[in-house]
């Protein structure tokens, strides 16, 4: 754009005419209006308004039209007259709500008032001083009626004066049309709704309004749809508070000052003002209509008079046609009488614009029918304004759009715009933008613009590859510009794969780099440098559409969680891998392996819903575990092989699996957890794990006592959790709404936090832990939704009986077998000298505060602690002898409780042992109740006496799993209590009498109850009589006996083989039956208040007659299906996929969709054609007893012979039939059309997927045989083939054909539909059909069937020349071929497209003289196209001239026609060499087959730059191309890109094989000087030689490196100036360990590279004395000799410093402190040197760096001091002592106390030592300071950003304070 060419809209032009004069007094640019205000904004900066326009000075207090382009959380955008734009703040929309609710609900209140395209009235507020960044200016606007309508008075509007109307609720597509009512139109806002109406409010306060409601309901039923505008409030039949509404006013009550209206928009759309004396221009509006006059013709628009006194103009774009011709001017003669709308008012200069536009002056926006960026062709110019512009007609849709070009935009030249446009001539326009209210496109005609695929910001899409500009660069991002001028972003994150701490040494400003668009939002765009994501060649996920399962892709971390990571994609879009997803070794902690930002490749694994992506960082998508792997619920045994931080990694005995435990699933208890982390070590045995779930192929193993131990009730499939019943698992997450409890695999139940403790606690995470094993109560189990409710409070939850106590020391016991197998001096049998309950004699040691400490004989290690309570009241002395009762043992600290109480030591004593204490182990039985007396109170249990049975010592807990965490009940000793008997002393109780207290579980029951009593009488076999109370379609629920609830199921009517379609059809609520109780209630604490008594009327379980014992055999279900076997069930509920039915009480039964019909038909309407009740019957297809389920079929299309077993994890087998077999017609479900031609993916079963060919799709060969296929469509589909493993099928082939899926044999169908299977089928002449498989540039294979494919060469794709293969044989395309070739034992067959193939090549013979053009010269050779024939053949370059040719491209030119002969013709490959020397043309005979050898091996041995084009070599393997492998030949490279050959000169320059003189001299020689001997042995090494050459050649295009001494030999003659090349030959002789050889390559490099390299001989010098250091005799002598050489031709400083680093790199200090010392006096004026050797000192930790820092100050220049010191106070601080660098810092900073650099770097490096009181110290010194305001906002923000990171609330506020008295005090 031509910038510098713009004005100031207030710059004055002279013209001719005199009306333009007036257009100037009243601030009205005629001339060049086109130059847009600087004052103003533009819509687009890079756009101009048509010059020759009018467009007004835009200042403060002026009112304007506009329409809205932008509805934002917190302003508008206002598209004003000229093209300009203004914003509308929020608080400025209205002048009824406070700024408060308007910033409470900007968020919605804005969009839900205003809508883009809505007319406006603005008021301009203020127009800012400062330019933006696109150096503009902005323009704020205001739309508050107080401000629009300022003056307003009931007077004036009684006068008759109309007011200009703002449209405020025209929200739809379509404009209202009513008709009727007169009055004065006003623009309002609804103010509040009314029973009757609605207040109105029109910005004054002296005048309000009410609009009646039933008016408005009348209004909005009287639109129709097909008016062009709707109201929106109208079509809801209300208006809301503050919505501004158009009306007209009918009456006016001038006592209560209240004007009532009418909202009929016909009747405001046509109002024009009344001509009335003395109207100030004050009340002027835009958007008024009136009645006006022309009264002159202006060269760019006319200017009228209207209401009496005033005049305005209306620009030429503004006109009432849009398409306006040169003769426009004729349209409007004098005195006209016009329309018009005010669209501007300046009441400073009195300046109004009008419009007469058709849309504006009917009150409705201008369409825009053109987008910005859009081409259109043939667009027809109406109107040349010389100097100016071209005016278009666009042929857009609908209807045609006018657009403007300017004349800089007409051409990327500068020329006359009348001399190279006419009028009618029709251009290609790109559009630029949108003037919105004049509808007017501005273009270009620039053929730029028409170029790259980039011009707007919609041509950007996320993932695409755009190449940019960096024009800056920040220390958080850098902006960069598109070739299209677009500025983009690219963040700090993505600069990188690695965190750059300087992104201005990464990106430098100027340079062009290649990025992939991150995303785009709005107008804001993203971009990432990672390379790894740039040069991604993997599909972009850009969208939650665009990920497919099982697609591989490229994203990056954006979250580290303990469960996973998060990764996002492009535009947003995010997924999800879980931690069994990310590949980690066992233990290994995602964070530890992964960062955020880090580039992952990942694969979709699923896709739960629409914006939730599953992923794995595994990207091989193979699963298959086998019959060894362990299954969940598994109890397995483990040998510790490793530990990490956070798990125990074991490998199991039973297989080749590892499994991993984690710390908190080694023990119930927390206490536990951490002491048997500390004592495990590799090789300990964990004999009982139990199997939670599968991490990848890592199994996740569990510890804990109440889960191995429960290991068989823990569910792992949601079919097994029933409501009311109580199941153990363990807490995998907390959040604040409550814990999520898992059982087995993944299976999750989540409980509320209401429902997780009986009393309400704030954190859930003060109750709960991760990893603790819990109990939980099943409330609701929603199969649907895959979710289970559950409770954990402990009131439902505790756990039964002796558990968790029993659990607590077993876990005690393990942990002290480990201390003793741990601990070598400890004494091993100690715990076998005690035992509860016993007699020990032991010494008092001392007494402490608690208790006397007793020593125990013969055990020095075990200390026995008496506490004062259990002293029985004897005096305690230090060094008295005491016998006393072993109370307790605390195994493993090794502590044993005592007491001294006469009751019971009396009860263990000598006279009393026999008699009363085998009374006491002896009487005591389980569930027995006894009353206890608590003598100890433990962390987690209470050590009891029972008086009643010779005291016999017992443990009940106090805690249970549930209540770990929370305070439990308090005892105290002597307390009486009640418990019951669970574990008599045994192995399994660790020797101790387990009790649980009766006040712990959920309540004790009253035996004396007489309801109890009558309850009781019922056992199983009882006959009731009960009462029907509910019927359910799946059971009887009836009440019987004392409130008992019992229910009768389905199955439980009639006897097996009978069944009725509605079994319960005959019963009625209410009802007295007679059943038998089948099933008693458990005793789970539950009540019997469920239905939990099972009751049965079968006829032959009613008539039974026997015992108890009998009746149980006779009720208990025999789970003894068999497969292949009929049974019937009831539909217990219908899933899309599935029907499950109930069998018996316990046997559920489910039949899969496409097992429920053989027609698919049937299958469309799977859903309904079941209901719940319905009687269902089908074959058993599957068992598995251990969930008593069986997998049904409707019909039996199946052998009924068991096949195979599956061994669950209980060890029963599981049966099951062969479903399928090959041959078989089935149903199926397409689940996917894969792409291109991999055929349709059918479901045939549950888990079992077929795939059908793409010729096995249709029986015809049509060209597209996917058309009547869609993916959910059921199909009949025949089992081709089946692939079987010991595992069941593999792989199924499936076919669709019609002529095979249908019974009947179609004659017609057949012969169509016929597919080779077999090779010797097909022979040469055979017309075949097929799809193409796969294209490249050699040929492309084509499908003939499922099981053979053809293929077809790149030459026998077309008679003509193919530009493009992959675009003129797309994959999938119908072919027609011709068969060439078979052969058979390569199964290979070559096919032709072309006509007559055959035949041209067998035309053509050895010997032939042909003519040709030349069709491509390369270095090795000629192509030549031969005349009269489609083939192409290669003269190679030894066969172009007798003679030597040093350039062939020199002599022979593409297109030169030629002569040659034919060499040989290979018919297999298609290949045909020739020559052109003169003997072969001059002698017409044979020619020597040796030539013909020579010429093919020098033939396949060309360049692989040639081959590619070749049309005679050979394609791949058809198996290379199938799957995608690496091609052979390499692709396509310059000449110039190829490296000489690796040949010595010497053998070049003598050889005679090389020399084509010699050789024809040589076969001229009929005498010959070489026998044939010779001759031979010459051959041989020519051959030899050429195959060296190619072989080399082949190494350098494969970017290899030399290998031998000859080929860096040619490499230093191609590049003798490349020291690199040099150093590498250096290296390879080292390598070689001939150390003078390497010598002599570093002199030779010295004497050949060029005097102007000096940066190459520095890195030879440089080399050269890294070799004498390492390899030199003695190595200081030769280093010092290098060196003085270096001297003479080095730059000395630079030499100095690279012996130096030569020095410090190979650590010898001494010469490096010599070196220094010298270039210290030798360089005493630089810097650098004398940094090095302050950084030298401090790397050896020596302290005389202040002598040196005194001396250098004393060296360098004073410039330099600055420098200096703060260089060497950062290296204080690093590598030396901070408190130095502290001084060092002070001590300039005194000195420059304004050097805010310096103040930073100390900042700097105080945080990174982290001493807080230090830096806020530091930050006040500086902060105090009197700095410019710039730096000392640097300081203020580096101060906020260090409290934010470090410090709280208090101290931000603190430095906000700071900042704001700076502010203040700067200002005063």
């Amino acid at each position: 754009m031509a910038a510098g060419k713009r004005k100031h809209a207030g710059e004055k032009e002279s013209v001719d005419r005199d009306p333009s004069r007036k257009f100037k007094k009243a601030g009205i640019n005629l001339s060049s209006p086109s130059k847009t205000p600087s004052s103003v904004i533009m819509e687009d900066a890079d756009l101009d308004f048509p010059r020759g326009s009018i467009t007004p000075n835009i200042s403060p207090r002026m009112k304007l039209w506009g329409i809205v382009v932008e509805v934002n959380k917190k302003d508008l955008a206002i598209s004003l007259p000229g093209g300009l734009r203004g914003f509308v703040r929020a608080e400025q929309t209205t002048d009824m709500l406070a700024a408060s609710e308007i910033k409470d609900s900007e968020g919605c209140m804005l969009s839900s008032i205003f809508h883009v395209g809505q007319l406006v009235a603005c008021f301009v507020v203020q127009v800012d001083d400062e330019k933006d960044g696109k150096g503009n200016k902005r323009i704020w606007l205001s739309l508050r009626l107080s401000l629009l309508y300022k003056g307003l008075t009931l007077d004036a509007v009684q006068d008759g004066m109309g007011i200009a109307c703002r449209v405020t609720v025209l929200r739809g597509k379509h404009r209202v049309e009513s008709h009727g009512g007169h009055g004065k139109v006003l623009n309002a806002q609804v103010k509040s709704m009314e029973d009757h109406g609605y207040i109105i409010y029109f910005g004054v306060s002296s005048v309000t309004g009410f609009l009646p409601r039933n008016q408005n309901e009348k209004i909005a039923q009287d639109f129709s749809p097909s008016n062009v505008l709707i109201l929106s409030s109208f079509a809801d039949n209300q208006l809301t508070a503050g919505q501004f509404i158009q009306c007209c006013v009918k009456s006016i009550d001038k006592d209560r000052a209240v004007l009532y209206v009418d909202s009929d928009p016909g009747v405001v759309a046509k109002h024009v003002v009344k001509d009335l004396k003395g109207l100030s221009i004050d009340l002027l509006v835009p958007g008024m209509m009136v009645n006006a006059r022309v009264t002159s013709v202006l060269d760019n628009g006319i200017m009228l008079s209207f209401l009496t006194y005033f005049t305005g103009t209306v620009d030429m774009f503004h006109l009432e046609n849009a398409f306006q011709s040169g003769t426009w001017k004729d349209n409007y003669a004098q005195n006209k009488k016009v329309i018009a709308r005010i669209l501007f008012v300046d009441p400073s200069t009195r300046a109004v614009g009008l419009t007469l536009n058709k849309f504006l002056v009917d009150n409705i926006a201008p369409p825009a029918y053109v987008k910005t960026g859009e081409i259109y062709e043939n667009s027809q110019i109406l109107r040349v304004d010389k100097g100016l512009g071209l005016l278009l007609e666009i042929p857009s849709s609908p209807s045609p759009s006018p657009a403007y070009v300017n004349t800089f935009d007409a051409s990327d030249k500068t020329l006359k715009l009348e001399k190279n446009f006419k009028e009618g001539d029709n251009v290609r326009v790109r559009i630029l933008g949108m003037k919105h209210l004049e509808g007017l496109a501005i273009g270009t005609l620039k053929a730029s613009a028409f170029e790259g695929p980039i011009f707007t910001h919609s041509d950007v899409k996320p993932g695409m590859l755009v190449k940019a500009k960096v024009i800056s660069v920040g220390n958080f991002d850098a902006l960069v510009q598109l070739s299209s001028g677009i500025k983009v972003l690219c963040p700090l994150r993505h600069m990188s794969e690695l965190d750059i701490a300087k992104p201005p040494k990464k990106f430098k400003v100027g340079a062009e780099l290649l990025f992939r668009v991150l995303g785009c939002k709005h107008k804001k765009i993203t971009v990432t440098y990672k390379k790894s994501l740039v040069k991604s060649k993997l599909n972009v996920v850009s969208s939650y559409a665009d990920a497919t399962e099982g697609l591989l892709t490229h994203g990056w971390i954006c979250k580290i969680e303990k469960h996973g990571c998060f990764v996002r994609f492009y535009n947003g879009v995010q997924g999800f891998a879980p931690r069994s997803e990310l590949g980690l070794v066992p233990g290994i902690e995602a964070d530890s392996v992964f960062h955020v930002g880090q580039v992952v490749k990942c694969r979709i694994t699923s896709i739960a819903s629409s914006r939730r992506i599953n992923l794995s960082f595994i990207t091989s998508s193979t699963r298959a575990p086998n019959n060894d792997t362990v299954k969940v619920g598994c109890i397995v045994s483990g040998v510790v092989t490793s530990l990490t931080p956070t798990a125990v990694i074991v490998n199991l005995k039973d297989g080749h699996m590892k499994g991993t435990i984690f710390n908190e699933h080694l023990a119930d208890h927390e206490g536990h957890v951490t002491l048997l982390r500390s004592l495990l070590k590799p090789g300990y045995e964990f004999d009982q794990l139990l199997a939670l779930d599968y991490e990848g192929a890592n199994l996740i193993l569990s510890a804990k006592h109440s889960l191995v131990s429960s290991a068989n009730e823990i569910p792992s499939d949601l079919s097994q959790i029933h409501p009311l019943t109580s199941l153990f698992g363990y807490i995998c997450n907390i959040i604040e709404s409550g814990c999520f409890v898992r059982f087995l695999g993944r299976l999750t139940g989540f409980a509320p936090k209401n429902m997780a403790t009986d009393r309400m606690v704030d954190n859930l995470s003060d109750a709960f832990f991760v990893g603790q094993a819990v109990n939980c109560h099943i409330l609701k189990v929603n199969s649907e939704a895959k979710r289970i409710k559950l409770s954990l409070k402990q009131s439902l939850c505790a756990s039964p009986g002796i558990s968790y106590v029993q659990g607590y020391f077993l876990e005690e016991d393990k942990l002290a077998g480990m201390q003793i197998s741990n601990v070598k001096d400890l004494d091993v049998n100690w715990l076998k000298d005690f035992r509860i309950g016993s007699l020990v004699e032991g010494e008092i040691q001392e007494i402490k505060e608690l208790g006397a400490v007793i020593g125990l004989k013969n055990h020095r290690d075990i200390v026995g602690f008496l506490a004062h309570k259990q002293s029985g009241g004897a005096n305690l002395e230090v060094g008295s002898v005491v016998n006393a009762l072993v109370l307790d043992i605390a195994k493993v600290d090794g502590i044993v409780d005592l007491s001294l109480k006469p009751e019971l030591v009396h009860s263990a004593s000598g006279e009393n042992k026999k008699k009363r204490h085998r009374s006491a182990s002896t009487d005591l039985e389980l569930h027995q109740v006894v009353n206890a007396v608590v003598e100890m109170v433990k962390e987690n249990y209470l050590v009891l006496s029972v008086p009643e049975y010779n005291n016999a010592i017992g443990f009940a807990s106090i805690t249970d799993y549930n209540i770990q965490k929370l305070p439990h009940k308090l005892f105290e000793y002597g307390q009486s209590v009640i418990a019951t008997v669970g574990e008599v002393p045994s192995s399994e109780s660790s020797g101790r009498l387990l009790l649980f207290l009766n006040s712990f579980t959920d309540g004790l029951k009253n035996s004396n109850s007489k309801r109890a009593k009558k309850n009781t009488r019922y056992t199983l076999g009882s006959l009731v009589e009960a009462e029907v109370i509910e019927i359910k379609p799946l059971e009887l629920l009836l009440k019987f006996g004392y409130s008992l609830h019992g229910r009768i199921h389905i199955s439980e009517v009639f006897d097996n083989g009978e069944c009725m379609e509605n079994p319960f059809a005959k019963f009625s609520v209410g009802q007295l039956l007679n059943a038998r109780v089948v099933a008693i209630p458990g005793h789970s604490g539950k009540g019997t208040k469920g239905h939990s008594w099972e009751l049965s009327i079968k006829p032959s379980v009613m008539a039974f007659i026997g015992s108890t014992e009998n009746f149980t055999t006779h009720v208990e279900e025999q789970f003894n299906f068999s497969a292949g076997r009929s049974v019937t069930g009831y539909v217990v509920k219908v899933d899309p996929e599935w029907v499950w039915l109930t069998v018996s009480r316990s046997v559920m039964a489910n039949m899969y969709i496409l097992n429920s019909s053989s027609e698919p038909i049937e299958l469309e309407n799977f859903q309904h054609r079941y209901s719940v009740g319905q009687a269902v019957s089908g074959h058993i297809l599957d068992i598995n007893e251990e969930k008593k389920l069986l997998q049904l079929a409707a019909y039996p299309s199946f052998d009924f012979d068991i096949v195979k077993a599956h061994e669950t994890d209980s060890q029963k087998p599981r049966h099951a039939v062969q479903q399928y077999r090959q041959g078989d017609i089935v149903v199926g479900r397409i689940k996917k059309i894969l792409p291109a031609v991999g055929g349709v993916l059918v479901q045939i079963g549950p888990h079992l997927f077929g795939r059908v060919h793409y010729t096995e799709l249709v029986d015809d060969w049509l060209p597209l045989p996917l058309c009547g296929y869609q993916e959910g469509q059921f199909v009949k589909c025949k089992i081709l083939e089946m692939g079987h493993s010991s595992e069941g099928p593999l792989h199924v082939d499936l076919s669709l054909r019609a002529s095979i899926t249908t019974n009947q044999h179609d004659q017609s169908l057949v012969s169509c539909s016929k597919r080779y299977e077999k090779i010797d089928d097909i022979h040469p002449g055979m017309n075949i059909q097929g799809y193409v498989k796969n294209i490249t540039k050699k040929g492309c294979f084509i499908s003939l069937s499922k099981v053979m494919d053809a293929r077809i060469l790149l030459c026998n794709l077309s008679d003509d020349f193919i530009d493009n293969p992959e675009k003129e044989f797309p994959v999938g395309k119908l072919l027609h071929a011709k068969v060439l070739s078979v052969e058979p034992s390569l199964k290979r067959i070559e096919a032709t497209l072309k006509i007559g193939e055959t035949e041209t090549i067998k035309s053509l013979h050895v010997g032939d003289i042909i003519t040709g053009k030349i069709r491509r010269v390369e270095s090795f050779g000629l192509f030549i196209a031969i005349d009269e024939s489609n083939k192409v053949g290669l003269c190679h370059i030894s066969k172009l001239s007798d003679g030597h040719i040093d350039n062939i491209e020199q002599i022979y030119k593409t297109g030169d026609t030629v002569s040659a002969k034919i060499l040989k013709i290979d018919e297999e490959r298609q290949r045909i060499s020739l020559g052109m020397k003169k003997s072969y043309l001059e002698d017409g005979g044979s020619i020597d087959r040796n030539v013909d050898v020579e010429a093919d091996r020098k033939d396949d041995h060309q360049n692989g730059a040639s081959s590619i084009d070749n049309p005679f070599l050979e394609l791949q393997h058809s198996e290379d191309i199938a799957d995608g492998g690496p091609e052979i030949l390499a692709q396509p490279v310059k000449n110039t890109s190829i490296l000489p050959l690796q040949v010595s000169l010497e053998e070049s320059e003598d050889s005679d094989v090389d020399n084509p003189e010699i050789v024809n001299k040589d076969d001229a020689n009929n005498n010959g000087q070489f026998n044939k001997k010779d001759r031979r042995a010459k051959k041989k090494a020519e051959e030899e030689k050429e195959l060296e050459i190619s072989a080399s050649e082949e190494r350098h295009l494969q970017n290899d490196i030399p290998m031998t001494e000859d080929e860096f030999e040619k490499l230093v003659r191609s590049s003798p100036n490349s020291s690199f090349v040099w150093i590498n030959y250096m290296a390879f002789m080292l390598r070689l360990a001939d150390i003078k050889k390497a010598r002599d390559i570093a002199e030779r490099a010295l004497n050949t590279i060029n005097i102007r390299e000096e940066g190459e001989k520095f890195n030879v010098w440089v080399a050269y004395l890294n070799l004498e250091n390492e390899y030199g005799n003695p190595p200081e002598v030769a280093v010092k000799e290098v060196f003085q050489r270096a001297l003479q031709y080095c730059d000395p400083k630079k030499l100095y410093l690279a012996l130096l680093g030569v020095y410090e790199r190979t650590k010898q200090q001494n010469p490096a402190e010599e070196l220094l010392e010298r270039m210290t006096k030798k360089f005493k004026q630089s810097c650098k040197v004398w940094l090095r050797r302050i950084q030298n000192f401090l790397m050896n930790n020596k302290d005389e760096t202040k002598l040196i820092v005194n001396r250098a100050l004393l060296s360098l220049p004073r410039k330099k001091h600055i420098k200096f010191i703060s260089q060497t106070a950062l290296l204080e601080f690093k590598s030396g002592q901070p408190d130095r660098g502290r001084s060092l810092l002070e001590s300039i900073l005194r000195e420059y106390p304004k050097r805010t650099d310096l103040w930073s770097i100390y900042l700097d490096q105080e945080i990174r030592l982290g001493d807080t009181e230090v830096i806020r110290a530091l930050f006040e010194r500086v902060t105090c300071l009197s700095l410019p305001p710039k730096k000392m906002k640097f300081l203020f923000k580096k101060y906020l950003e260090y409290e934010k990171a470090h410090g709280d609330e208090e101290t931000m506020e603190h430095v906000k304070r700071r900042a704001l008295e700076y502010v203040e005090s700067s200002l005063a």
